[in-house]
C-alpha cells in the first residue's frame, strides 16, 4: 500500500511538473507573441495648442514645389493657430474653415510627428471623427522620412483613414508605391461603410511589419497588404515613416464633386494617438537606415 502510494505521489509529482513545464512555455509564447509595448503617445490630456514636443505643422499651400498639396487643394495650412487646430476637452481639434488667407479661399492644418515620433514597423492607432459635409477630406496617414527610395512615390505612402465628404458613409485604407499609386491608377487598398463616421469616434489602425501592413477599424481587419518579396518598387516600408493628421478642401478627390462654402467651418476631432511596437529605437537610431 505504502509501495502504491508513493507510486502515486510520483507519478502526480511528474504529471504537476509536466503541466507546469508546459504552462510555462505556454506563457512564454504568449509573453514573446504579444510583446507589443507602447512607444509613442499624444492622449490630448491638456489645453491649448498640439505639443510641440510631438508635434510640429506643414504650412502653406505646398507651393513653389508641389503646389496646391499635389491634389489641387484649396487650402492654406496655418501653424499654431488655435482657429485651425487645437487641444479641449481632452480632444485634439484639426478645423477648416471659409476664409481668404494669402492666395487661398480656405484655412485649415496639417500635423506631423516627422523628427519627433518616427518608425519602422509597429501597431499605429489613432481614434478620430471625420470631418462631413461636400468638399471635406479627412486624413491620417505616413510619409516616410528621409525617401529612402527616392520621391514619392518611390518610398512609399500609407493612408491609415481617409474619408471625402461627398462619400459619407465610407472610409478607405490605402498604400501607395512605384508600382502601386493612384497617379496611374494602380494603388490597391480597402473600403468599409460606417455610417456614423462622421458622427461617432472610431479607432483606426495598421499593423506595418516586414511581411504586411494590415488595416483595422475598430479592431476589425479588413485588407492586408502583403510584401511579394521583390523590389521596393512593391514594398518600400522597410524604413523610417512619421504620422500626419490633417484636414484638406477640395482637391482632386476630395472636391470631385464640388465644395459647399455653405457647411464651414468643418472640423476632425482626434481623441487619443498611440504607437506600439516590438523594435522600438531612439530617436538617432531611427534616423539611421538599417
Amino acid at each position: 500500500m505504502q509501495i502504491q502510494n508513493r507510486v502515486f505521489l510520483l507519478f502526480s509529482l511528474f504529471f504537476f511538473l509536466l503541466v507546469f513545464q508546459s504552462c510555462e512555455e505556454s506563457n512564454k509564447k504568449i509573453t514573446k507573441d504579444t510583446q507589443i509595448k507602447l512607444v509613442w503617445s499624444d492622449e490630448f490630456d491638456y489645453e491649448g495648442l498640439p505639443n510641440p514636443d510631438k508635434w510640429s505643422y506643414d504650412v502653406g499651400d505646398g507651393c513653389p514645389d508641389i503646389c496646391g498639396w499635389g491634389n489641387n487643394e484649396l487650402e492654406y495650412y496655418k501653424a499654431n493657430s488655435l482657429k485651425n487646430s487645437r487641444v479641449e476637452n481632452g480632444v485634439l481639434t484639426i478645423e477648416a474653415h471659409k476664409e481668404g488667407f494669402k492666395n487661398k479661399s480656405f484655412t485649415s492644418a496639417r500635423l506631423v510627428s516627422k523628427h519627433k515620433g518616427e518608425w519602422v514597423h509597429g501597431k499605429i492607432e489613432v481614434r478620430a471623427k471625420t470631418a462631413s459635409g461636400l468638399g471635406t477630406w479627412s486624413a491620417v496617414w505616413m510619409l516616410p522620412t528621409n525617401n529612402e527610395y527616392g520621391i514619392w512615390p518611390k518610398s512609399g505612402e500609407i493612408d491609415i483613414m481617409e474619408h471625402v465628404g461627398y462619400n459619407p458613409d465610407t472610409v478607405f485604407g490605402t498604400v501607395h508605391t512605384s508600382a502601386y499609386n493612384h497617379i496611374t491608377g494602380t494603388q490597391v487598398g480597402g473600403k468599409v461603410y460606417i455610417p456614423d463616421v462622421d458622427e461617432e469616434f472610431h479607432i483606426y489602425s495598421i499593423e506595418w511589419s516586414a511581411d504586411k501592413i494590415d488595416f483595422f477599424i475598430d479592431n476589425k481587419k479588413y485588407f492586408t497588404f502583403n510584401n511579394e518579396n521583390k523590389t521596393f518598387a512593391e514594398y518600400p516600408f522597410d524604413q523610417t515613416f512619421h504620422l500626419i493628421m490633417n484636414l484638406a478642401v477640395g482637391g482632386n478627390w476630395g472636391g470631385r464633386m464640388g465644395v459647399d462654402d455653405s457647411l464651414f467651418p468643418q472640423k476632425m476631432q482626434v481623441d487619443y494617438v498611440r504607437v506600439y511596437g516590438l523594435n522600438h529605437k531612439t530617436k538617432s537610431e531611427l534616423l539611421t537606415k538599417k
